[in-house]
């Protein structure tokens, strides 16, 4: 069966190596798929095609370097995943051994999230073929990858730091990748993975086809492009930097404290049952989570501190609908698909401007509308905000968060000791309880209805005047009166029982220990 295909538009000559969003959109019928992907493709409701895939696959599918830019959620991972299968089935076999399913395509992820995530959707769309993929990423056992690894596999999904040690370990053999895809390559840059990346490259043929695919672009981006992608074409569906048109974002005026109380708020003025809540470390994470599952919300946490398998488990139980909130750090502001998520909280706004665009494109995916919330408070909000402005060049206004109730005041639930005293016009000192005086032994019998006083009679403050002075001895009135004759010669009664003089010698010197002599000293 002949499996190549023709692209139904025109591809861009190599003297025009420049797309835009002009391109038609197309269905995903007119690709005239091979009867097992579109079988599949079918099978996961796809119809149209998103403008990043209409311009993209027609490219690969002609076997030219691509350097994509498009906004986080347009489905870049169809988009270079279906045409590189495609290609590959000219390849496809029954065989069981592993020497006729040697790794022919590569993709490179930034985190452990989003190679699951793209292993995943691989694996639906080469269901019904029998090219075999596999996914290898760090904080799990190597020897379960290094099993499937040895079976062989047509596509692997892998992270930097991970396929490194199975390469060093021999497990996995690159000399006959034919297409590499650096996906989210800024984010790669950003954390440090460039010299990983050359590395892996190094063990690479030097004829394939590399695809870069990322949402933004930046001069590090483009070098790198420079480097390893050979005369690519470049596909821009978006404006550099920009979010999502589905997304409606507001800014809100926040206090630190008041920052739950707004966000209980705006979930329930809004009826959202899930939402992603990101802050800025981990340890905000953690205690974020926990306060708000003692508000009584179900609440996960996700960051970098986390095992693989705790990860996995919190985004596993936020697909079924388990949990309310994922609180999370930027661990989950890349490529994470999660259908359906109509909100994302920033609770603290992020340092780097550009993960912003990445947070808040969480939400509003694949045409769906969604909710973008930034809570901004002191300190250095306002610099991180106004970083924001320039990246996204769009004037923020700031909105007051209406509380339809007042927040719980804490000196009215029970006594609680802040520190302070009230005192009377007289000056007398009162308890937290209502209660003069100061003895805690009161104040901790005090029911709770002391502290808000009724109509019964109120205790006389006590009077916390100087004590009466003590009576005076009448020897110390008399008189001088000198001693008699015999008297004066008497030693005074305290000179008589002093203490006997002692030695000169300290008594912490010892004594020289005596010796016996040979000879007489004379």
């Amino acid at each position: 069966m002949n499996t190549e295909l023709t692209p139904p538009t025109a591809v861009p000559s190599a003297a025009s190596n420049e797309l835009n969003a002009d391109t038609p959109i197309m269905a995903f019928a007119q690709l005239q798929l091979a009867a097992p992907i579109a079988r599949a493709v079918a099978e996961m409701g796809y119809e149209s095609m998103t403008p990043i895939q209409a311009q993209a696959i027609p490219v690969v599918l002609t076997g030219q370097d691509v350097m994509g830019a498009a906004q986080t959620g347009t489905g870049k991972t169809a988009a270079f995943a279906l045409p590189l299968l495609q290609r590959m089935m000219k390849h496809e076999n029954a065989s069981t051994s592993p020497a006729r399913h040697p790794v022919r395509a590569l993709v490179l992820l930034p985190t452990r999230e989003l190679a699951d995530q793209v292993a995943q959707q691989v694996k639906l769309y080469a269901k019904y073929t029998n090219l075999r993929s596999a996914v290898v990423f760090g904080g799990m056992d190597m020897k379960p990858q290094t099993l499937e690894l040895k079976k062989g596999v047509e596509v692997l999904v892998a992270t930097p730091g991970r396929l490194l040690d199975h390469i060093e370990a021999k497990n996995a053999v690159l000399n006959q990748v034919e297409y590499v895809v650096l996906d989210e390559a800024d984010r790669m840059l950003d954390i440090g993975f460039l010299p990983d990346l050359q590395r892996i490259l190094s063990y690479l043929p030097k004829q394939r086809t590399t695809l870069l695919f990322s949402a933004t672009f930046s001069p590090e981006i483009k070098r790198l492009a420079n480097s390893y992608l050979q005369n690519p074409v470049t596909i821009e569906v978006a404006r550099s930097n920009a979010t999502a048109s589905t997304v409606e974002q507001h800014f809100y005026s926040v206090n630190e404290d008041s920052k739950r109380h707004a966000l209980h708020q705006i979930l329930k003025q809004r009826g959202m049952k899930q939402a992603f809540v990101f802050v800025n470390s981990k340890l905000g994470c953690a205690r974020l989570a926990r306060s708000l599952e003692h508000e009584g919300l179900k609440t996960a946490a996700l960051h970098g501190d986390k095992s693989q398998d705790e990860r996995l488990k919190a985004l596993e139980a936020f697909k079924k609908g388990e949990v309310d909130l994922l609180v999370c750090t930027d661990v989950a502001a890349r490529g994470l698909d999660i259908k359906d998520v109509p909100a994302v909280f920033n609770f603290d706004i992020p340092f780097n401007a550009e993960d912003y665009v990445h947070r808040i494109g969480r939400t509003g995916r694949a045409g769906a509308s969604g909710l973008a919330v930034t809570f901004v408070g002191g300190g250095n909000d306002a610099r991180l905000l106004a970083d924001i402005e320039k990246l996204i060049k769009t004037k923020v206004e700031l909105e007051a968060v209406e509380f339809e109730e007042d927040q719980p005041d804490i000196h009215k639930q029970g006594r609680i000791n802040d520190g302070r005293r009230m005192y009377h016009e007289d000056g007398s000192a009162v308890s937290d309880n209502g209660r003069s005086g100061g003895r805690q032994g009161e104040h901790r019998r005090g029911s709770r209805e002391d502290t808000y006083p009724s109509s019964r009679s109120v205790r006389a403050p006590r009077d916390y005047g100087r004590p009466a002075p003590a009576p005076r001895d009448p020897f110390f009135d008399k008189p001088y009166e000198a001693p008699a004759v015999g008297e004066a010669a008497a030693a005074p009664s305290w000179e008589a029982s002093a203490r006997p003089t002692t030695r000169s010698i300290s008594a912490n010197i010892k004594p020289k220990r005596k010796v016996a002599a040979l000879f007489k000293s004379e």
